[in-house]
């Protein structure tokens, strides 16, 4: 599988704490990737970095062949990345049509933008049944499903998405994992997974990184590293 994304030596400093450390890992085309860790090992700063929201210190990050470090964020999302922020970020005052519409701002294909909207309505009939309500109104599940809808709504080829479990009920989980592997098998959306839920991670992902205190500790097929020792004692309770 050739590597649609890839970082390289990747540094993100806050101040004087460096909270990523020399990270390297790759993306293919069409696979989830999952970067598991606790609270603090970096993965979310690697997110940040990835769509131009920190800095990086040093190191490159590139996709589809072209190198993105240092672009701003509007012009990353305009390359086909997106992402869905820990805890949401949704506007919690508009609709949650227009908030769904506000990830397809850069569009100007309205059939298409119409389309796509009908169908993430069609993937989460509770926002269709909530589509005028305030968007802040919503339960914590139904806002990650608008958080994932928004991020759709800009027909992104990569999706980042930062602990899309965070604080939701286990059956909107569920629906959320769904969601999740049918954008990667239907739409062909590479995606980047930062999780605490490491068993679901592993299980929706290919291939995983450990992460611990900004390095990566441990890399390989999802499937091998849900079977490591260290890995279920640390992070799958057993």
């Amino acid at each position: 599988m050739s590597a649609q994304f890839s970082i390289r030596d990747l540094a993100v400093s806050y101040g004087r704490v460096r909270a990523v450390k020399g990270v390297s890992l790759t993306a293919g085309e069409g696979q989830i990737i999952s970067l598991i860790g606790a609270n603090g090992a970096g993965k979310s700063s690697i997110l940040r970095a990835i769509t131009g929201l920190t800095a990086p210190e040093s190191g490159e990050i590139w996709f589809d062949g072209e190198r993105i470090d240092g672009k701003g964020p509007d012009q990353i999302v305009a390359r086909g990345v997106a992402m869905v922020p820990e805890g949401r970020r949704i506007f919690p005052f508009m609709s949650v049509r227009d908030n769904l519409l506000m990830g397809a701002y850069r569009r100007k294909d309205n059939a298409g933008v119409a389309s796509d909207l009908e169908g993430i309505l069609t993937r989460f009939p509770r926002l269709r049944e909530r589509i005028r309500q305030q968007a802040g109104s919503l339960s914590g599940g139904e806002q990650q499903m608008v958080a994932l809808g928004r991020a759709l709504m800009s027909k992104p080829r990569l999706l980042l998405l930062d602990e899309p479990s965070l604080g939701i009920a286990p059956i909107i989980v569920r629906e959320i994992a769904r969601f999740i592997t049918s954008i990667n098998r239907d739409n062909g959306v590479s995606v980047i997974l930062v999780e605490q839920n490491s068993r679901m991670a592993l299980k929706l992902s290919s291939h995983s990184y450990v992460l611990e205190t900004g390095k990566i500790a441990l890399s390989g097929p999802s499937h091998e590293l849900a079977e490591n020792d260290d890995v279920r004692r640390a992070y799958l309770g057993g």
